[in-house]
């Protein structure tokens, strides 16, 4: 099947990947990575107006939904740009107050889901909440260090629920992809206001569309890498002649050219079920996270290995993408992970 985008949806896509190339180039990217500083690329982000597409105008964005989101997601994989804050803030979007979302996607005032970016988002997070203050520590959030509020699952004595937090302490770790970023977190006695939502409800919308966005990352990456592996085989030579006329690079990068054709359709319909709550959606965003990301990571070794040992240098831009990937398929949830929450949806076995 392949997925037909509309002429606005389109338009967008390609606005979007223009100014990127234009303002996120991959000399642009190392010098943010290196200066370990992504605020001058988030300030204008947010100044131009894209950092509030796919989010409704009630809470101060553009309008749009899942599938603008993921178009969005699938660019920034393919520029590699620093977009931690942006995905962290989308991802709490559905749970927001109109004012806070208004405050995060009007004037950039990032907001981080306090859960662990290294599974699927769940309840079964470790923060205590007694009479509205909240206690536990949280390991590897997503864009901790660039958030001014946490949305923050808690259980209580009526289950679980949602609060957010102004402030918490935290500790940055250190990414090999280092377009991304996280932080531990800790809620020692913080204050925490609750918020108007059922949380399982809530979390269990959030965790698909992470499956949805992070698909659409790995994408946006497979389709640079597939982009770089073809230019450079045309470049190095080996026994006089471009490795690009040798049967082996080109099946390759035809295997290369299978996963991101199919990627696509899969990570554009996933999105549009999530956000339609189309009939089996559930498996639809499960089979994105499962499928796209683990063949992003075969895309990466193939690339890779059509450019032997420079694509991993610090100059090249191939490295990027790799360890962007590479980060994808373990960010909130592994393929394995997703391949059971798939399998759980489906009637593998005969009804008792």
């Amino acid at each position: 099947m392949r997925w037909t985008l509309t002429e606005d949806q389109d338009l967008f896509r390609d606005s979007f990947r223009g100014w990127l190339e234009r303002f996120a180039s991959g000399e642009a990217v190392r010098g943010w990575l290196d200066a370990g500083d992504p605020a001058p690329f988030e300030r204008r982000f947010v100044e131009e107006g894209w950092f509030s597409v796919g989010t409704r105008e009630s809470q101060g964005g553009q309008g749009g939904g899942l599938l603008e989101l993921a178009l969005a997601s699938e660019q920034l994989g393919r520029a590699a740009a620093p977009s931690s804050a942006w995905l962290a803030s989308v991802l709490a979007a559905p749970v927001l107050p109109a004012e806070v979302a208004e405050s995060c996607f009007g004037e950039g005032e990032f907001v981080a889901l306090a859960v662990s970016a290294g599974k699927p988002i769940d309840t079964s997070g470790p923060v205590v909440a007694e009479g509205g203050v909240l206690t536990g520590r949280v390991p590897l959030v997503l864009a901790a260090d660039r958030a001014s509020r946490f949305v923050v699952p808690a259980r209580t004595e009526d289950g679980v629920r949602l609060f957010l937090v102004e402030n918490a302490a935290r500790t940055e770790r250190a990414l090999l992809d280092r377009s991304r970023s996280v932080a531990d977190v800790v809620f020692d006695g913080v204050p925490g206001t609750e918020l108007a939502v059922d949380a399982e409800t809530g979390l269990a919308r959030i965790a698909l569309r992470a499956a949805v966005l992070v698909a659409a990352d790995s994408l946006g990456a497979a389709e640079r890498m597939l982009e770089l592996a073809v230019e450079y085989s045309k470049q190095r030579q080996q026994f006089g002649v471009p490795i690009g006329s040798f049967q082996a690079v080109k099946h390759a990068a035809a295997s290369m050219l299978v996963t991101v054709e199919s990627a696509r359709s899969l990570v554009y319909y996933a999105a549009a079920a999530v956000e339609q709550e189309h009939e089996d959606y559930v498996p639809h965003a499960a089979a994105a996270k499962a499928q796209v990301c683990a063949a992003a990571v075969r895309a990466a070794d193939s690339a890779l290995t059509v450019h032997g040992a420079i694509g991993y240098t610090w100059e090249h831009d191939l490295q990027l993408f790799y360890k962007r990937a590479k980060l994808d398929a373990s960010l909130f949830g592994t393929p394995a992970a997703w391949n059971e929450r798939l399998a759980s949806e489906l009637p593998l076995l005969p009804a008792a």
